[in-house]
Parts: C-alpha cells; structure tokens; sequence
C-alpha cells in the first residue's frame, strides 16, 4: 500500500499532483472511504466530522471529487461481520484518513482490525493522513496533551513537560505511543502553526529525540510520499528530517 502522509490535507498543487500520482489516474476516477474516527474525542467532534466529509473544513480531503466516497467508522467494525466492510477496504483506491486525537484513532486501528488489514491490501492503493491520520500510520509517536490520556487507549508512556511557546510556558503531557506500522518514520505535524504552539521546531526536536526512528516535522504546506517503503518529501512549504 503506497501512502501520502500530510499535515493539513491537500493544500497545495505540489501535494495535489503526488496524490494523483499515487493513485495512477484522476481522482475523478477513484472510489474513497473517509474515516472520520479520530475527531470524536474533541468538544464538537461530529460536527466536524461532518464538516470534513462534505469538503467545509480548512483540510481538503473528502471534497476532492472523488468518483465515490463512503464512511469507514472504525468503532462499528468490531460490532459487525468482516464480510460486510473488508472487501470494501479492499476495493478502494484510497482510505482518507482523518485528523485528531491519534492514540484514540490507533487503538481502534487495532481493535477494528484495520491495521493488521492494511499491509495485506493492493499496493497501488493509497493510505491519504491528515494529521492524526499520519501520526497514526506510524510504528511510534509522541503527542502531547492538556489532561492524562485514558488507558483505554493503548500501549502509552507518559511523561510531564513543559514546553516553551511564544506565548509563555505550555503546560502539557508528552505521550509516546504506538500506530499501525503502515511506515518506518513518524510525522510531527503543523509544525510553527500559530494554532498549534507547541508544535515549535525547538519542541519537534525534543520530542523527535525520543522516537527510535527518523523523525519529520511537516507544516501545513508539506506531504510525505511513500511508495515500496520509500519516503519522498513533497513540500511548498518548512519541513525538518530528525534522525535518530
């Protein structure tokens, strides 16, 4: 399965044209499934997965015009027969993978069976992350958070810090946990995103220092594409590499 791992969606033509690319034809052409999962844990949660899914959110993904798009919700699957979504899975040219809270969308990678499914499906199909959609695709990642996150949500190490943003000292909780696998690297995404001040090159540095594998730390205006394992930056925009 091939993948481009973004911050924001698609942004830019530059980020466009590797999307197109990866799929071999026009989106016009492609059937989607958009999985909204990770943005239920936030106050508003489903009203900006809906906002997402009809193409209103500031990340373009679902409003691409794509020639069909459904829903996967990864907290229904374990509730129903593998025989009425993996074939599903397996005949779309994409999963959209939305953005918000990324150890909540990995732990139902997991338990929905998503993440064992995705090494098994065609390789010209494409794994699209917004985010947390990116954060979770990955073996390991750090994500920090203003409250201790539930231990419902899987295998996790937490620790205190306090991050230094322009606007003072950021009181937050640096958490390392672990994705899907679908790749070798890890994503820190909205790097110097005024909305997201802890995201600061200073910080990304910190927290990439404790992921065992390289390391990007991507704005807005930057993807990552992967094909057979490799990873190609595709950037109109700031990006660092952090090795380990």
């Amino acid at each position: 399965m091939r993948a481009l791992l973004t911050s924001a969606g698609i942004r830019n033509s530059s980020i466009r044209d590797a999307l197109v690319e990866l799929l071999g034809k026009p989106i016009a052409e492609c059937n989607a499934l958009f999985i909204p999962t990770a943005i239920y844990p936030f106050p508003g949660g489903a009203y900006g997965a809906w906002r997402a899914l009809c193409g209103e959110a500031s990340s373009l993904l679902a409003g691409l015009g794509w020639k069909s798009l459904g829903i996967l919700e990864l907290t229904a699957l374990p509730s129903i027969s593998e025989g009425a979504w993996v074939p599903t899975v397996r005949d779309a040219d994409a999963l959209l993978v939305w953005g918000g809270d990324p150890l909540f969308l990995a732990n139902w990678m997991r338990r929905s069976g998503v993440t064992d499914l995705l090494p098994t499906l065609r390789s010209e199909a494409v794994y699209v992350g917004v985010s947390a959609g990116s954060i979770a695709a990955t073996s390991t990642f750090v994500e920090t958070y203003h409250e201790p996150p539930r231990g419902s949500d899987g295998p996790l190490k937490s620790e205190d810090i306090v991050f230094t943003t322009p606007h003072g000292d950021l009181a937050r909780i640096l958490v390392t946990g672990q994705g899907a696998g679908l790749v070798d690297f890890a994503v820190i995404p909205h790097l110097e995103h005024p909305e997201h001040p802890d995201a600061s090159l200073a910080n990304a540095q910190r927290w990439a220092a404790r992921i065992p594998a390289p390391t990007y730390a991507i704005d807005d205006e930057t993807a990552i594409r992967v094909v057979d394992g490799a990873a190609q930056v595709v950037s109109e925009g700031q990006w660092k590499l952090f090795q380990p």
